[in-house]
């Protein structure tokens, strides 16, 4: 029985993009402590400016940004084909993960470190304590953490509503528009609350403060939704290239929650 449900294609891209949705998610966390200006890798100058009250704000953003905006691609495509119930599981599955990921973060940072070869072991190339060094890029703080894995689930489940309100309207028309339009709106309310539950209450930071640096991040991630567009009309046609029409049509009914034929 197994045997015969694996080789099933539309399983099979399930587990892919459920797969990659998972290991996405789980790597923009951990990749998430480095900050890069946006300017500088455009190789553009650096101009600070001013926006709420806020002065000297510029594009510095966390490295996890380059990955995120995939996460809401696959949060499309996996709900174009296979429905929000879905999407809510394999987020609980990232969310469930990530967390077991962190645990194990702090548990291998409280591990006493090896005096006699490992924390020096570096030192020629410039890092005299690796202890120190293993802290810094494993050790975030716990409102951080708490904040972005709040955030997600949040924007989720916005990018699903959305998602399928949209598509209420347009029937099968105008994918750009359910799917650039439901990132668009889950985006904003991924940057705000990861920035109101890290900064606002983790460090008491203004709430005129928090919404400059929102608009900030939220400028770049609403471009990228544009940007990735195509990648989502790429990605379905070679699925209904796979799978077929009628296959596909059945897939995108049930989704909607309406019988197949």
């Amino acid at each position: 029985m197994s045997h015969y449900f694996l080789k099933d294609k539309a399983v099979k891209i399930f587990v892919v993009m459920a797969s990659f949705f998972v290991a996405n998610a789980l790597i923009a966390e951990c990749i998430g402590g480095k900050l890069f200006s946006l300017e500088t890798l455009l190789g553009m100058p650096v101009h600070p400016f001013s926006l709420l009250g806020e002065d000297g704000l510029t594009y510095t953003l966390t490295c996890g940004v380059l990955l995120w905006p995939l996460e809401f691609v696959m949060t499309d495509i996996v709900n174009e084909y296979f429905g929000p119930k879905a999407v809510r599981r394999i987020s609980y599955i990232a969310v469930s993960l990530i967390a077991y990921a962190f645990a194990m973060f702090y548990l291998a940072l409280r591990v006493p470190p090896d005096q006699s070869f490992w924390a020096g072991s570096m030192r020629a190339a410039g890092i005299p304590d690796m202890q120190i060094a293993f802290d810094s890029v494993l050790g975030q703080g716990m409102w951080i953490i708490a904040g972005s894995i709040a955030a997600f689930l949040l924007s989720q489940i916005i990018d699903v509503w959305v998602f399928h309100r949209i598509k209420r309207v347009t029937g099968e028309k105008k994918v750009w528009l359910r799917a650039t339009g439901s990132t668009i709106v889950s985006q904003f309310f991924d940057s705000f609350v990861v920035l109101f539950i890290a900064f606002h209450i983790g460090k008491d930071w203004s709430m005129q403060r928090v919404l400059a640096i929102c608009l900030v991040n939220y400028s770049y991630k609403a471009i990228m939704a544009l940007v990735l567009t195509p990648v989502i009309y790429a990605v379905e046609y070679f699925i209904e290239k796979y799978l077929g029409a009628e296959r596909v049509a059945a897939l995108k009914k049930a989704a909607m929650g309406l019988e197949a034929e």
